[in-house]
């Protein structure tokens, strides 16, 4: 029997290349979050496993570091042909573990090959470079080296790209990496992603996945002497512990977090255009993306014609069963944010806003709210919603929009509608965000463009070059050719 078809139905976790349960007493169960349903149920790591882990990336990684970057770039090309392959089952496992409509998931393994393509290229990038000196019979030689190993902790909403957009990049650049994935989302989030790379032939121990539950755990993962760079996805109170956390060991950080992204529409914007738009930016994966829209700001003149139009949109979207082609909304990953959000409705009414769009809950599945007349200072406006509520903004003016845009903790994306491409232009150089789009909704990735905010929405940046940056360290190399001569010897 193989180790890929030994390790089903998951309940195994990866550890220094040995398909094995984990050492804890403590287990997960995962849930289909439509049907509630147990998916499987699989035993944690503990402070042991994530040692043996480190130990073995390191182990794997001194060697793997010294392998041709055409071989690190021939893995990368394997393991995108084998989630092309196997594109199918991880659509169908992302609509079960992680509750996410087919088109989303078809979105995020496409997102996940491309990713895997762009780091294909980068250890050809890993170039040494040779400069002048100011010293007589010198030359100065700039190596890019491999960081060395790389702890990643990854989220449960796009558990398969963001493990990816981490994985693929530190191992193409010549690293080891132990994954910690949300005990939510342990399959899509890393269990398959360690079978795809085990396939593809990634040398022993080099990759590990691994769950644990954080009361027992506590903070080793990060404190752990072997892992140089400390990359995280979620929210930005953990992503405040953790850079403390790092910062005490000099560990790097690389983080994104949370966002309050505005989606301003100006009053000589396509109104129809604006409306397919925000429909898509706000309700796809039942808006539980760091990038989907949580403000729509609209001026006055076009206000009511876009609030009407924006509701005929949303009342054709479809919330249901995932595993139905033509759903958009789906469940919600947990009861605890289904409150959460249902909270926020409320005490944004009692605070004032107008609930444009009644939605209700059905089993996981919330149905869509629209709220209107909605202020900066409402609950729902000042929070990351991560749910189907879309909340509208009124304005005067463009510089009231701008103002209203950037009063926010986070600065991660945006958006700007104009019918004058120059004038947008000019409004989204004034938002401090790390990401912003013209004419179009908010969540947007390219594997080759630098993804990544300002503020509390993280610091670093991933994919394209930055992902380069993030998992390599520079040497300087000085060679003195010739004898030198000081002032005293």
């Amino acid at each position: 029997m193989s180790m890929v078809s030994a390790v089903k139905p998951w309940k195994m976790i990866s550890i220094g290349g040995e398909w094995k349960e984990g050492s804890s007493d403590r287990t997960a169960t995962v849930r289909n979050k439509f049907s509630d349903e147990t998916m499987t149920e699989i035993k944690l790591a503990n402070k042991q496993d994530i040692d043996n882990a480190y130990k073995a990336a390191k182990k794997a990684q001194e060697e793997w570091a010294k392998v041709s970057p055409f071989e690190r770039a021939a893995l990368m090309d394997r393991v995108a042909e084998l989630i092309g392959q196997r594109q199918e089952e991880i659509v169908t496992m992302l609509v079960e573990e992680s509750g996410s409509s087919q088109l989303k998931a078809a979105i995020e393994v496409g997102a996940s090959i491309g990713d895997v393509k762009e780091a294909a290229k980068y250890p050809s990038q890993m170039d040494a470079e040779i400069h002048p000196s100011i010293i007589p019979g010198k030359e100065n030689r700039i190596y890019r080296n491999p960081v060395g190993v790389v702890g990643a902790i990854t989220p449960w909403n796009w558990p398969f790209y963001l493990s990816i957009r981490v994985v693929a990049p530190a191992i193409a650049c010549g690293n080891g990496i132990v994954l910690k994935v949300d005990s939510q989302t342990p399959i899509t989030g890393g269990l398959m992603i360690a079978q795809i790379f085990e396939e593809a032939g990634i040398p022993k121990g080099l990759l590990s996945v691994v769950a644990y539950d954080i009361e027992e755990v506590g903070d080793y993962f990060v404190e752990h002497p072997i892992p140089r760079v400390i990359s995280f996805t979620g929210s930005t109170a953990a992503g405040r512990k953790i850079a403390e956390v790092a910062g005490k060991h000099l560990k790097k950080v690389a983080l994104e977090l949370g966002g309050n992204n505005a989606f301003i529409i100006l009053d000589d914007a396509n109104v129809d255009q604006a409306v397919a738009s925000a429909a898509f930016g706000k309700y796809l994966h039942q808006g539980q993306i760091c990038i989907a829209t949580n403000r729509f700001i609209v001026d006055r003149k076009i206000y009511p014609e876009f609030v009407a139009k924006f509701k005929e949109a949303t009342v054709k979207v479809k919330a249901g069963n995932p595993a139905e082609a033509d759903t958009i909304i789906g469940p919600l990953i947990n009861k605890k944010q289904i409150e959460r959000v249902v909270n926020l409705v409320n005490q944004s009414i009692n605070e004032g806003a107008k609930l444009e769009l009644e939605g209700k809950v059905v089993g996981n599945v919330i149905e869509p709210y629209i709220l209107t007349d909605v202020t900066n200072e409402m609950s729902i406006a000042k929070n990351e919603i991560f749910g189907p509520v879309a909340a509208i903004i009124p304005v005067d003016s463009e510089e009231e929009a701008i103002r209203i845009a950037n009063d926010s903790d986070f600065g991660l994306t945006g958006a700007v509608h104009s019918g004058s491409l120059e004038r947008a232009i000019n409004v989204a150089q004034q938002i401090v965000t790390g990401m912003i789009h013209v004419n179009d909704q908010t969540v947007n990735v390219e594997s080759h463009m630098p993804f990544g905010g300002e503020k509390s929405s993280g610091l670093g940046r991933h994919c394209g070059e930055s992902a380069l940056e993030e998992f390599t360290t520079v040497k300087w190399i000085s060679v003195q050719r010739e004898a030198r001569q000081y002032p005293f010897s």
